[in-house]
């Protein structure tokens, strides 16, 4: 069974792609296939997120798990209504902190 550690891995394993494709607003914005890649991995990692154990998430209340969990939710049940530009402000200004944010807590974590 997956644990946290792996959970979590999960998640900067998502930051990493979408970071690896999402090089500026301009091509994010002129690229179906690239905005339909970042959803895709935004989707991952608050399904991830959403397998983090509750005792990890109250122990980090710092992290958004919530709104992570319900970014992930507007993505997959509401696809038709998906806001490019809110996608992009998350990837620019959000996914750094996140990262730096899984990145402490795994440092904390050992592999089960």
């Amino acid at each position: 069974m997956r644990g946290d550690f792996e959970r979590l891995q999960d998640v900067l394993e998502a930051i990493s792609k979408i970071e690896a494709q999402a090089s500026s607003a301009e091509a994010f914005v002129a690229d179906e296939l690239l905005q339909v890649w970042v959803v895709y991995h935004l989707q991952i990692l608050g399904e991830a997120a959403s397998k983090v154990s509750l005792d990890l998430r109250e122990q980090y209340a710092d992290v958004p798990w919530k709104q992570i969990i319900g970014m992930r939710n507007i993505l997959v049940h509401d696809y038709f209504g998906i806001d490019c530009d809110l996608v992009w402000t998350v990837v620019e200004r959000d996914l750094p902190t996140l990262k730096e944010q899984i990145t402490a807590i795994l440092q904390t974590l050992s592999p089960a």
